[in-house]
This record gives C-alpha cells, structure tokens and sequence, in this order.
C-alpha cells in the first residue's frame, strides 16, 4: 500500500518573513488537499523559533478543508498543562472529525529551547517525565470518565467535553532516534515518527520499536513508521544544494552540515525524489510529511504530479 503523502505548513518560516497573517497557510492547505496530498502538519515552539500556535490553526484547516487528515510535527505536551491540553486536542478532533495524529517530541537541549522552557515555567530537565504523565492523564482525560490523578497535576473527579471524535483519543507518534526513544516509541506510542534515520537505519529502527511493543504485550503491528523529511527540488542538482543549505542555516541559525547530518533531506530534481521517498516506503514508512525549502507552491506542483508513482 502506498504511503500517505503529508505537507508542513510553513509556519516558522512566515513569521521569519515578517507574514504572520494565517490566510496565505490556509490557501497552501486547501492548494495541497486539490493536489492529492493526504495530510497538514504544523510545527511548534514558543520562543525558540516563534510560529503559529500549532492547535489552533490546525482547527482553522480542518473547517476550511475537511478532507484532510491533520498532525503536529511535532508538539511539545510538556510546556502546556495536560488538562488544558486534554480539552484543545479533544475540541480540534471533534473539529477534524477524527482526522488528527498527535505527533509529539522531547526538545533538543540547546539553549535557545532551555530559554523557551524557562518561559513557560517548566523544569527541563524533567521534560521527559513530564511529557509521559501529562499524555497519560490527557488519555484518561480522553475517555470521559471521572479522573482522579495526584501526581505532577492533582485532579478530582474531573471530566473534560466534549471527548475527541476518536474513542480514547488521537494516534500519538514521537520522534527521536536514540535507543531510549525507540524504546519510549515501542512502549507507549502508536506511531514512530523521526526526522533523521536513512531508509535502512530506518528500517532497523522500525523493527526495533515493534521488538520492543511485542516484548510488553502489544500488536507490534499495532506501531506505525513515518518519516518526516526536508525537500528541495531544481533541475540543478547544485541550485537545489545551495537552497537547502540556505534554508537550513537561516532556520536553525548553524551551519547547514550540522544539521543535515541529524536530519533527512534531499536536494535535486524532482525525477530523483519518487525514488528516494520509495525507499523510505519500503522500509515500512506509511506516512511521509514533507517540508519544502521554500517557493512552497513550486513544490507542491512538483511533488503532486510523483505523487501516482
């Protein structure tokens, strides 16, 4: 089965161009549903990297296009309160109609993301904790019923409404390549859902997270793979480098070598990137979210016209 084919929404990078109106990202949404693309995904960040609040226009593309399915890629739980989260992810599923993959992520520590950390009023160093309770109450949340908790938070007898479309909530994916994130993917998540492995890496990956599903009671075939990868395109394979790496260095503020070590991208023509998306498909990727390096309808053009291969 072919994967789904998903496009990021480039939330960072309007606000870095000094356009902050939503309009123009709801029109490249509705512009990739007409193409045949599956999905929207929208990033997040506070302070590190300032955008768009990633629930709330997610609710603004699922009204504007219900057709599409939509994710985070990724949130951040640990810097909201899990109640409060609980109430928006169940209000944008009813929204979405179930449509909404929760894609989730533990930060990476640099001091730029300590510092939005220490806006937010929460500890970094227990983000991890954090982030695992916090979703395990939002789950309990989720099912409508009474929740005492007493834990980080301390809940009695609370219930939230409405419930999300999907019974117990929406998928939750995490990214992450070390093995302890593997090993977090196998255990509690239903999908895998990194930005760095190769295809094979991934696929050794993949069979790891399922291992470790099975070792502790799951339908191995129960954890989905999916793939979040930086695209830029030009019949000048040179060009198409050069655009990648000044994408790269003006988002991430280091040069572009260090993170396109820590990350999957590819840069050339467009007749090169149906194979190399295949190869992530057949290392067992169902899901492919895309992030252009810009001139975002260009590419949603050209990747629309593979998309039958």
């Amino acid at each position: 089965m072919p994967p789904q084919i998903g496009y990021l929404l480039p939330t960072r990078e309007s606000i870095m161009e000094g356009r902050p109106e939503s309009v123009p990202l709801l029109r490249l949404a509705e512009k990739a549903s007409a193409l045949g693309f599956n999905s929207v995904w929208v990033g997040d960040s506070l302070t590190a990297r300032p955008r768009h609040d990633p629930l709330t226009l997610l609710a603004a593309v699922s009204a504007r296009v219900p057709a599409l399915t939509v994710g985070t890629a990724v949130l951040l739980p640990m810097l909201r309160n899990p109640v409060i989260l609980a109430h928006q992810v169940a209000t944008l599923d009813q929204i979405a109609e179930g449509k909404l993959i929760l894609g989730v992520g533990f930060a990476a520590d640099r001091p730029n993301i300590r510092a939005e950390f220490a806006a937010a009023g929460v500890p970094f160093e227990h983000r991890i904790g954090r982030m695992l309770e916090g979703l395990r109450l939002c789950k309990a949340l989720w099912t409508g019923q009474p929740v005492d908790w007493d834990g980080r938070w301390h809940t009695s007898q609370a219930v939230i409404g409405p419930t999300p479309s999907t019974p117990g909530g929406p998928k939750l994916w995490i990214g992450g390549n070390l093995a302890a994130s593997l090993d977090r993917a196998g255990k509690y998540f239903d999908g895998w859902f990194p930005i760095a492995p190769s295809a094979p890496d991934f696929a050794a990956g993949l069979r790891h997270v399922r291992d470790v599903a099975r070792d502790h009671g799951r339908d191995p075939a129960s954890v989905s793979g999916a793939m979040y990868l930086t695209i830029s395109l030009d019949d000048d394979a040179a060009k198409a480098d050069d655009r990648l790496n000044h994408f790269l260095e003006r988002y991430y503020d280091q040069p572009a070598a260090v993170t396109r070590r820590r990350q999957a991208c590819y840069a050339g023509p467009s007749s090169g990137l149906a194979d190399w998306l295949r190869t992530y498909a057949n290392a067992g990727a169902i899901h492919l979210v895309l992030r252009f390096a810009g001139e975002h309808e260009r590419h949603l053009g050209q990747v629309a016209k593979l998309l039958p291969l």
